[in-house]
């Protein structure tokens, strides 16, 4: 495939009002998907929904649960439901599918994550759509914290996707909410996530979805620091695949990837791993990073907190702001007599624009 765009689906739009999967949502990505495939371009489907579907299943109209282990189980019913919906509707158009469930662990650890991009580069050259959703299953995290955006933008890192689509039950990121502002009206392309984009991101005004506009948003900017252009649209709309895919036409909001692209192994460190601790650095430590790209020297931290090893990843911060993440090179038990370096600038990501 000359190309490997990354699409993602919300729970409120592959899933209907009564909790059961939405199958003309699910035909009409697929036929996007099938239109795109046979133009050269690969297709990698994030899809949500196997809770919201497993209820439908098995909650006999009862209020959806806050429990974490039974939202474990409802989801292990309803990820089946989800996976055979999904092969029907890519089966008209005569294309395999093949289901990849991740868990933070699969992006935490670099080996694991290397070998998840191993198992979706192997679907894609037996000419399979690989259709990937968290391990709800088994990983009660992602459950109580996660959703499907983050993931869909980690993905689209790991395989170095151009593209990430993401198609939700709103038209894109407008100006406001429009159900406090009737007068809101779409934000058409972004050249830079800042701190009063995301005020106007606001919480997920859904009973089924974890994420909202704002991880959306998050989502947005760990894929364009990944260079990736990222389409926040509408599911429910003709094609809507191909329609954010086409530049020609205003569909959704665009997100324009940053000119200087992270590396994937960066863009890892950045976004993948855990922060397990923090540095405090001087100013001096700190102009050395910004300015001349130096590694972050032992002598230039005035504190450290957090419990870490050598290899963890750390926020390297300077009056309170989160400067860069890094890969320390000392634990915290032994950090003060530890190794001269205390970040190398090659395991160092800068979060300033």
């Amino acid at each position: 495939m000359s190309k490997r765009i990354v699409v993602k689906i919300g729970s409120s739009s592959v899933t209907r009002a009564d909790g059961g999967v939405d199958h003309d949502v699910l035909a009409s990505v697929a036929a996007d998907v099938a239109h795109l495939r046979q133009r050269g371009t690969g297709v990698i489907v994030v899809t949500s929904g196997a809770i919201t579907a497993g209820w439908a299943e098995v909650g006999k109209g009862a209020k959806r649960p806050h429990d974490a282990r039974v939202l474990q189980a409802v989801s292990a019913v309803g990820q089946p439901l989800l996976m055979d919906a999904w092969r029907s509707a890519f089966a008209v158009h005569g294309v395999s599918v093949g289901q990849v469930l991740l868990a933070p662990l699969d992006f935490s650890h670099r080996g694991q994550y290397l070998h998840a991009r191993g198992t979706i580069e192997a679907l894609e050259t037996l000419g399979v759509v690989p259709i990937i959703n968290e391990n709800d299953a088994v990983a009660d995290e992602e459950i109580r914290f996660g959703d499907n955006d983050r993931l869909a933008a980690l993905v689209a890192n790991l395989i170095g996707a151009s593209d990430l689509v993401l198609l939700t039950d709103t038209a894109g990121l407008l100006t406001a909410d429009p159900r406090l502002d009737p007068d809101a009206s779409l934000i058409e392309e972004v050249h830079a996530i800042d701190s009063e984009l995301e005020a106007v991101a606001g919480v997920s005004g859904s009973a089924v979805g974890s994420g909202g506009m704002a991880s959306k948003l998050a989502a947005a900017r760990i894929a364009t620091w990944s260079g990736v252009r990222t389409v926040i649209a509408a599911a429910r709309e003709k094609t809507p695949l191909v329609s954010a895919m086409d530049e020609n036409v205003v569909f959704g909001t665009t997100f324009l990837p940053r000119a200087e692209r992270l590396s994937a192994r960066k863009a890892w460190i950045a976004f993948a791993v855990a922060s397990r601790g923090r540095l405090e650095v001087n100013a001096g430590a700190a102009r050395a990073l910004s300015h001349d790209g130096r590694s972050l020297l032992r002598v230039g931290v005035e504190s450290h907190a957090g419990v870490f090893v050598e290899g963890d990843a750390v926020d390297i911060v300077s009056n309170g702001v989160v400067l860069a993440k890094g890969l320390v090179r000392s634990s915290a038990e032994r950090f003060d007599d530890g190794d001269e370096v205390a970040v190398h600038r090659d395991d160092l990501v800068l979060f300033a624009e």
